[in-house]
């Protein structure tokens, strides 16, 4: 599997235009209305736009895109505010069509958090996607920092092997895509934590986050980290910053602190490991965030994800040594097979500084 296509940063500015507040539902039942959203200056009924991916992208990525989208649910929330689910479709240059189904949030509009690719049950292509009926293809992680994350893992792939069952710890939810891979594809067993029940009924029905060997939590993700006693292989961080005054940033600037990283390092197991992606809002929050990981963690190591925006940090609590890389063990031989080598093999270890 190669890797997959960096992310899609839409422009919707000229859509945001200030519509009116949404009355804001003091015990709004856990449940998801059953009616299509209405049309809204924010999530528009439809939309046609043209975009080209970052420079960074290989030549074979660097196509021109045609989508189309169309809100299946909008829904409204005090915890989270305003979020959509839509279906949408990509048409490349070269006639290739890919359908996705995305999760969006109206305080970041430009932004996609969470999206799974899915396939037409009919055969015709009809002009309203919400005449048709889609299926899931769950096997294959479509946003761009996921399979680097996951990938991450292969720095205790020798101690996973000792594992019969291996667990993780997913801080934010979302659409469930990661949760998800890593029960099907790889046999953790997995505990996720989202703040909104609405979101996670959200993954259920949607995005299909339905496994035995998942386990959902309703809570705010750090709290719930500083409180379990619950121990894990992999504890994996996928939370970004609520702050709509500045731009896109991960994980929140409150994960940074010093108890909060303790806090994750307790979790692990001796030879467990903390998987992040970072989006750094400044040169200067990333280095605080690595020299902060740096005084707790034994190692720390990177992968550039390659869109010129994530990184994915991993932070080992014990000793894994640089002979990680070396002969192989099932379980890596299992990773290569559903995630691509080349992010096996540019994760680089980051010297501390003494």
């Amino acid at each position: 599997m190669g890797p997959t296509r960096p992310r899609i940063r839409l422009d919707f500015l000229h859509l945001l235009r200030p519509p009116p507040a949404p009355p804001l539902l003091t015990h709004p039942p856990p449940t998801l209305p059953p009616n299509p959203p209405r049309k809204s200056p924010i999530f528009p009924q439809s939309h046609l736009l043209q975009f080209h991916l970052p420079a960074t992208a290989t030549a074979a990525e660097s196509r021109p895109l045609t989508i189309r989208a169309f809100p299946k649910i909008r829904i409204s929330r005090p915890c989270v505010g305003e979020f959509l689910i839509e279906n949408v479709e990509l048409k490349f240059d070269d006639g290739v069509t890919e359908f996705r189904r995305r999760l969006r949030f109206k305080r970041m509009p430009n932004f996609v958090q969470s999206q799974i690719r899915i396939r037409p049950k009919k055969d015709s292509i009809l002009d309203n996607l919400d005449d048709l009926e889609f299926e899931l293809e769950k096997g294959v992680l479509v946003q761009p920092y996921l399979s680097p994350m996951v990938a991450g893992i292969a720095v205790i792939h020798r101690f996973l092997d000792e594992q019969s069952l291996p667990r993780a710890l997913c801080l934010g939810v979302g659409g469930g895509a990661l949760l998800g891979f890593l029960a099907d594809h790889l046999n953790f067993e997995v505990d996720g934590v989202e703040e909104d029940e609405v979101v996670l009924e959200a993954a259920r029905r949607h995005f299909g986050l339905n496994n035995e060997f998942i386990h959902l939590f309703v809570e705010d993700g750090i709290r719930y980290l500083k409180r379990i006693a619950n121990k894990y292989d992999i504890v994996m961080v996928d939370l970004d910053s609520r702050d709509v005054m500045s731009a896109v940033s991960a994980p929140p600037v409150e994960f940074v602190e010093g108890s909060v990283l303790r806090a994750a390092r307790e979790v692990l197991r001796d030879k467990g490991v903390l998987v992040a992606n970072v989006i750094p809002s400044s040169k200067m929050f990333f280095e605080r965030l690595v020299c902060g990981v740096e005084e707790i963690f034994e190692e720390v190591y990177e992968i550039d994800v390659g869109n010129e925006e994530d990184f994915v940090l991993i932070a080992a609590k014990s000793g894994v040594g640089e002979g990680w890389d070396g002969d192989g063990s099932a379980f890596l031989n299992k990773l290569k097979l559903v995630v691509s080598c080349s992010y096996i093999d540019s994760i680089r270890r980051i010297s501390k500084i003494r």
